[in-house]
């Protein structure tokens, strides 16, 4: 009998976790039930093996050739061996499709073999490969799953693309930095050293650079282990809630990355609503590629909503942190009958807007890091000038 990892809540509201045999989600649900729980999320849990996750651009790669093979009528265990006998397909990726391949020979259904290669393929392909599977429209959901990869990965290569700029500016930033710390204001310690006084700018600016200069393991050692510090922090499940709540609520940026946040939802629910997945199990997968903690908390309180007997629109117009407009489409959808064409067409216009969105956070992340830079470099001339003209108007005056 299979395991099942739960979250449920009692009837005073509190949330209980645990792990629970059951045949099924269904028999869960009616066990926890008799004991005065609500069933929230569930997730069958399943001795896996260790796997790296396969990249977005090569679950598209795979998910396109196996149904192309498909489609031509090649039967699913060849399919498998001619694509792990590809010459370019990296080794790791040649053992993973072997495996699939060597499972299926035994009888194992190909969604549960992917299961079974732990992280390699994600959730969300799992469930619409098994929902394929049950409706026997394996090629035809291998061809949307290609479609999907495809988009998201062009997404990610449109923000990793986006950022190379601000990076490089970044980089500018700390070289031209060290450089007038280490080799620029050094040149005036002679000079200001025989300056009875110097402003406080300036006195600062003369300590960093002589730490710098003579410390400089000390400091970078402490900024890696400050570093290390900072990301264990948000590793904490509160802090990285808080941060997350604080992204959405950022003027101008948060917008922006509620319709990136949005877009990637919409279409995860509109590929698993559409190969024929239950709503439920559909909002359980895709609230796992949101990307943002705080709004995958509000999705239990959706769920329960929807298993409640609630529209599906008012369950994800209750989430902050997506744009409004997407639970007014989905209202349309149900009270027109066609929810599935609304929720695609939803998710074409959200990608088309997070594009938008991606392109107009870099516009304004370029000339922020330029005026950041000129003030650094504009507060270390002056800084440095205004002794100088100091001393200029001291001698004059003696004269």
């Amino acid at each position: 009998m299979p395991k099942y990892q739960y979250t449920a809540q009692n009837e005073a509201g509190k949330k209980v976790k645990g792990v629970r045999d059951a045949a099924d989600e269904k028999d869960l649900y009616q066990r926890l039930r008799q004991e005065g729980l609500y069933l929230l999320t569930q997730k069958e849990k399943r001795d896996m093996q260790t796997r790296k996750k396969i990249k977005t651009k090569d679950l598209a790669d795979f998910c396109r050739e196996l149904a192309t093979l498909l489609a031509a009528g090649v039967s699913l265990v060849r399919a498998l061996g001619i694509i792990s006998e590809e010459e370019n397909l990296k080794k790791n990726h040649r053992v993973i499709y072997g495996d699939l391949q060597r499972l299926i020979r035994q009888g194992v259904a190909l969604s549960d073999a992917m299961e079974q290669q732990g992280d390699a393929f994600p959730e969300l392909m799992v469930h619409m490969f098994r929902s394929a599977e049950a409706s026997g429209k394996l090629d035809q959901t291998a061809f949307r799953m290609a479609n999907h990869y495809e988009k998201e990965a062009k997404l990610k290569s449109k923000v990793s693309g986006a950022m190379v700029y601000p990076c490089i500016l970044l980089c500018m930033i700390v070289a031209v930095v060290l450089i007038i710390f280490t080799f620029v204001l050094p040149q005036f310690d002679s000079l200001f050293a025989q300056m009875e006084s110097l402003p406080a700018g300036t006195q600062f600016l003369m300590w960093l650079s002589d730490q710098l200069v003579t410390n400089w393991l000390q400091i970078g050692i402490g900024f890696f282990v400050l570093v290390m510090i900072i990301l264990m922090i948000f590793r904490i499940y509160k802090v990285r809630l808080v941060r997350d709540k604080l992204l959405i609520r950022m003027p101008v940026v948060g917008k922006l990355l509620m319709t990136i946040y949005t877009a990637r939802f919409a279409r995860t629910l509109s590929s698993l609503y559409s190969s024929g997945l239950p709503i439920v199990t559909a909002l359980q997968t895709g609230r796992r590629t949101v990307g943002n903690l705080y709004i995958d908390e509000q999705f239990d309180q959706a769920i329960a909503s929807v298993r409640a007997g609630a529209n599906l629109s008012d369950a994800v117009g209750s989430i902050q942190g997506f744009v409004n407009k997407f639970a007014s489409t989905i209202m349309i959808g149900e009270e027109t009958g066609s929810l599935d064409a609304m929720l695609d067409s939803s998710a074409e216009n959200l990608e088309y807007e997070s594009e938008m969105a991606i392109n107009k956070l870099v516009s304004m992340l370029e000339p922020l890091m330029i005026v950041i830079m000129a003030l650094i470099v504009g507060f270390i001339i002056i800084s440095v000038i205004t002794p100088i003209y100091g001393s200029y108007d001291a001698i004059g005056a003696g004269y």
